[in-house]
């Protein structure tokens, strides 16, 4: 189990958008920009699927991910990966829908990820 640290934190809370990777079954790769992406504890972060059909797909069929997080003119960051679950209802997906919603864009999915490992760069 991976616990994300203070300063990991911080930097998903500061640096935008994250860069998301799935893979499908057959290993075919994919990357998201994901201005949504957030700490939700310790242990797990989230984002939401406004238009990402193929991030999705391929979670369903493989929910390994792996993000980043960087701030090229200071040349740090951090890298997560984790296994992902797609929420269709419940407290965060309502919350995150209601937020994008006031935004004008709609929250299809919310993807919850368990961290696993996490390197600083």
């Amino acid at each position: 189990m991976a616990v994300l640290s203070d300063e990991a934190k911080r930097m998903i809370r500061e640096m935008s958008p994250a860069v998301v990777g799935t893979a499908s079954k057959d290993g075919t790769p994919n990357l998201s920009l994901k201005g949504s992406f957030r700490v939700l504890d310790d242990e797990h972060v989230a984002f939401a699927d406004i238009a990402s059909p193929q991030t999705v797909a391929n979670i369903r069929e493989n929910p390994r991910v792996a993000a980043i997080v960087f701030d090229a003119s200071q040349r740090k960051g951090c890298r997560i990966w984790g296994s992902a679950e797609i929420l269709t209802e419940g407290d965060l997906f309502n919350s995150m829908k209601e937020e994008f919603a006031r935004r004008g864009m709609e929250v299809k999915h919310v993807i919850k990820v368990k961290v696993e490992r996490v390197k600083m760069l």
